[in-house]
């Protein structure tokens, strides 16, 4: 069995890539409650904040603070995909949807945080399904904007 080296730091943030294995697939906006519900069951288990997050059609980033004293990421992207697979499975293939790794990055300092929450809120834009991060509604930016952290019209695609 492989043993992929993980970073780990004691109540660490991390930043995240999770994929499906169909890059074309769409499955995660069309199935947004069932993912929704699975990372709810998944934080009763795995105590951890979800700093920022966005969800697209085939992939999501999240950066996320955990709070389990172990930082064990791992289990909760186990438990975040099986219950979203679970849950999608009666009308979809038996094979899990997603790809068996995720990309992770621990979070260094404050500017290596803002940097990777702009890139997690930015992330629509740049794969070109909307012009203003606002008009994505699957993602943290409009939490960092009703707390005021963030202005309405920040992240747009430039001319």
């Amino acid at each position: 069995m492989v043993r992929y080296r993980r970073n780990r730091e004691c109540n660490g943030t991390y930043f995240f890539t999770v994929t499906l294995r169909d890059r074309r697939s769409s499955l995660l906006v069309e199935r947004f409650c069932d993912l929704q519900e699975a990372w709810k069951a998944a934080g009763r288990r795995i105590p951890h904040d979800v700093v920022a997050a966005v969800v697209l059609p085939d992939h999501l980033h999240a950066v996320i603070a955990m709070r389990d004293g172990r930082d064990d990421y791992s289990r909760l992207w186990q438990d975040i995909k099986k219950g979203f697979t679970l849950r999608t499975r009666a009308r979809r293939t038996t094979q899990s949807p997603w790809q068996s790794r995720f990309w992770e990055h621990t979070i260094r300092d404050e500017t290596d945080l803002r940097a990777h929450v702009d890139y997690v809120h930015f992330n629509p834009v740049k794969h070109g399904h909307v012009e203003w991060a606002s008009d994505w509604p699957l993602s943290s930016f409009h939490r960092y904007v009703r707390d005021g952290l963030l202005p309405r019209d920040w992240g747009d695609a430039g001319p």
